[in-house]
């Protein structure tokens, strides 16, 4: 379904034209709003008549309502199963109990779909697969960002894996947008998975969206995406790191073997920061593919020419507010049980150093 058919299919359930699309937005980027965003996106004030609305999704079960930290914010749940069908995703993670620590990433992801009025939305794996294997006909479809849990490509594999926004703008070029609430490991992966498809994009942008309270980190998480996208090994660090990864790959042991083979050992300790560890858990399902990352100077070539573009984008909202409100901390039922956790950006990863002179100089 495209999105006009998702915004048909809910307005047939007793809605207007806006407050349908509102309701489709929510349920295909974040599944979790507040009456803000309505007002924002529709264009009208803040006032009865969007409290009316929120009102009747609730009533009509549409919406759950969940209190929060701030006695008089509120935050709304959209999980009506019958309105999830008839977009449909019937089996949508968005209709589920949310964890706390997920609530205020996706609500700055879906004010970063409503800010960005400019771009088309690309909705779903399959309508993105299709428009990147078009405007990047060089990527082969084993190639597009994934996830896989066996040691081959296969139907199993989640292509698109993040459900990260993509938008394009009316020139073609490709606008990925990165909420900054993801863990080190979280952000660094995205980038990782990334690579391929950016190399043989002809235009695209890299956003990356904070709050207003980590303003001032922006330009740390820029020169951190460009550190992990554009830094390179030498050839012969390259051909080390291949070679590691084939001899760990055997080696149920990598202590005692250090403790024997004094060239593993190196590569080892050279090769033990996050950057490599997670290429190596890449290299055992894609193979030496994923080795390009530090290799290619494709990103650094498009970076350099401006069909490249890594940048920030800071939301002029306050979320803590809207954290839900405390019962257990580590429960698991959910925002509409009044879960609670915070949910902050984490430390900009350093670029990768690790390499020790005598594997960087072989």
């Amino acid at each position: 379904m495209t999105f006009e058919d998702r915004v048909a299919a809910v307005a047939r359930f007793g809605l207007t034209e806006r407050q349908a699309r509102f309701v489709a937005t929510v349920m295909t980027y974040s599944g979790v709003c507040v009456p803000r965003q309505f007002a924002t996106l529709v264009g009208t004030a803040y006032g009865q008549k969007v409290s009316r609305f929120f009102d009747r999704l609730v009533a009509r079960k549409y919406a759950a309502e969940c209190g929060c930290l701030h006695n008089r914010a509120a935050l709304y749940h959209l999980r009506h199963q019958a309105l999830y069908r008839a977009i449909g995703q019937p089996e949508s993670r968005y209709r589920r109990p949310v964890s706390a620590r997920e609530v205020i990433p996706r609500l700055m992801r879906l004010d970063a779909v409503i800010t960005n009025r400019d771009l088309h939305w690309l909705s779903g794996e399959d309508e993105k697969v299709a428009f990147c294997s078009l405007m990047a006909s060089s990527c082969p479809p084993e190639r597009l960002p994934h996830t896989s849990a066996g040691s081959r490509f296969s139907a199993a594999t989640k292509r698109f894996p993040d459900d990260l926004p993509i938008g394009v703008t009316s020139s073609g070029r490709v606008v990925f947008v990165v909420v900054l609430s993801m863990r080190d490991g979280d952000f660094r992966g995205w980038l990782q998975r990334h690579a391929d498809l950016l190399r043989a994009l002809p235009g695209w942008t890299l956003r990356l969206v904070l709050g207003r309270h980590a303003a001032g980190r922006a330009s740390d998480f820029e020169a951190a995406a460009r550190a992990e996208l554009t830094s390179q090994l030498s050839p012969g660090a390259l051909g080390e790191l291949a070679w590691y990864c084939a001899e760990r790959k055997t080696t149920p042991d990598t202590r005692q073997r250090s403790a024997s083979d004094k060239r593993f050992a190196r590569a080892h300790r050279a090769f033990a920061t996050p950057r490599y560890q997670l290429l190596y858990r890449r290299w055992l399902t894609d193979g030496d593919s994923v080795l390009e990352l530090v290799s290619s100077t494709g990103i650094a070539d498009a970076l350099q020419r401006g069909t490249g573009r890594i940048e920030s984008q800071i939301l002029p909202f306050s979320y803590r507010h809207l954290a839900p409100l405390v019962t257990r901390p580590s429960s698991s039922k959910g925002v509409e049980e009044g879960e609670h956790a915070s949910a902050r950006p984490q430390p900009p990863f350093a670029p990768s150093r690790a390499l020790d002179e005598s594997i960087a100089n072989r």
